[in-house]
């Protein structure tokens, strides 16, 4: 059973679920450094990945028109922010959208945590070519742990399960 997930393009029909190239279109795989970014949040700060304080990150590239996005967003808030707090660093990753889109969405859901902002993909790109959501669990040295395409429930545990042996 292969994980939902959806297509470049920012329609909800290019809802997907299979395997077909996902390999192929993942630039980054456990074991590899992660590539450094710079992103700007919703709220206008700026946030550098390897500037981690110590902490591991868990970064998700998103769009807010993509169902299982939506899914793995709800379980952020309630999955993984409620359980691990300020022990780890969230860094969702709005991925070709842009801000009054993403903060509309934000509002909306209610949700707590800052987003950043790929308006151009340029973050993205460096990662993968096509598909969200997908998750990148990063441990404080820069090395990519545990990555997911797509999201269902065996994903939102397995991710859990990343974030915490990494948690001291």
């Amino acid at each position: 059973m292969f994980a939902a997930l959806c297509m470049n393009e920012a329609k909800a029909s290019n809802y997907v679920d299979g395997d077909d190239d996902i390999a192929a279109t993942t630039l980054i795989n456990v074991g590899d450094k992660a590539p450094d970014f710079t992103v700007t949040m919703l709220d206008g700060t700026k946030v550098t990945l390897s500037e981690n304080q110590g902490k591991p990150t868990l970064v998700i590239f998103w769009a807010t028109w993509c169902p299982p996005c939506r899914q793995e967003m709800a379980h952020l808030q309630e999955g993984v922010i409620d359980i691990f707090g300020d022990k780890i660093r969230v860094l969702p990753i709005s991925r070709g959208e842009e801000r009054a889109t993403v903060e509309g969405f934000i509002q909306k859901m209610g949700y707590t945590f800052n987003v950043g902002l790929d308006t151009d993909q340029s973050i993205y790109k460096v990662y993968a070519t096509n598909y969200v959501p997908r998750c990148f669990v990063v441990d404080v040295k820069g090395e990519v742990t545990y990555l997911a395409v797509g999201y269902d429930e065996t994903v939102a545990e397995e991710v859990n399960a990343a974030l915490k042996a990494l948690v001291k």
